[in-house]
């Protein structure tokens, strides 16, 4: 099988693989990807590829016997999963849930509740949501469509998902759509793991708001094969939404 060139992969199906590759090795759990098309692609992609045991849903509570189109319901039912089941879940640790930060700081502490001082905020966001569970008890990735200083700050303004430095489960990485990012440090700090072809270093870095560990080779990120290309673009995202998050 061969591997396609840059010009024929996009960025966002760069990105998309990156996210299956966070599932490889995950076996039976719930692949809980919410943060957008791009971590709902990969799971997809992950489930049909090399990680067929990955339990995925169609945002419901029904768990697809086979790996579903982006924005389409499930055809074949395996199994349900109703609310209760699913806190069952939560509290046990058999998820690995994909969310997508407003703010993330270096050890992976994540914010979608408010910008600015919590008792009179500049902008009211989500609440904190599943984050503390998420990331109390299961593992967690993020994905973040736009690498920036925004993002990416050396604090952040309200923590509702705990980083390393706070009993974190596992953040088992940052996928942006400059780079994947992990905690692969004695400190459990964020360090770049890859860039994505035609990505700099110096780019990370510059949209990255605090000190980013950059060991002393980083690697590209790999690109999809022909087969994953094919999949993803024929069998799970023919409308092509990936596109959407990180345009071409």
């Amino acid at each position: 099988m061969s591997t396609p060139t840059t010009t024929s992969a996009t960025r966002a199906e760069i990105c998309a693989v990156a996210c299956a590759e966070l599932f490889r090795g995950d076996g039976e759990i719930v692949a809980a990807a919410v943060a957008g098309f791009v971590p709902m692609l990969g799971a997809r992609l992950a489930r049909a590829t090399f990680e067929p045991d990955l339990l995925t849903t169609d945002g419901g509570p029904a768990l697809s016997a086979e790996p579903m189109p982006l924005g389409r319901p499930a055809t074949e039912v395996e199994g349900w999963l109703p609310f209760r089941d699913h806190l069952w879940l939560v509290l046990n640790g058999r998820r690995h849930v994909f969310m997508g930060p407003v703010q993330i700081d270096p050890y992976g502490n994540t914010n979608i509740s408010c910008i600015g001082d919590w008792e009179r905020p500049k902008r009211q966001l989500l609440g904190v949501r599943g984050g503390p569970g998420n990331t109390r008890l299961n593992t967690t990735s993020y994905w973040v469509p736009k690498h920036s200083t925004r993002v990416f700050t050396d604090s952040v303004d309200f923590v509702g998902g705990v980083g390393h430095d706070r009993g974190a489960h596992e953040i088992r990485a940052v996928v942006s759509n400059l780079a994947v990012l992990d905690f692969a440090t004695p400190a459990r700090r964020m360090r770049l793991r890859s860039v994505h072809p035609g990505v700099t270093i110096a780019d990370v870095v510059e949209a990255t708001g605090f000190d980013l560990e950059v060991p002393a080779q980083v690697p590209e990120t790999r690109l999809p094969t022909e087969d994953e290309l094919r999949i993803m673009r024929e069998v799970l995202d023919p409308k092509g939404l990936r596109e959407r998050e990180v345009p071409s």
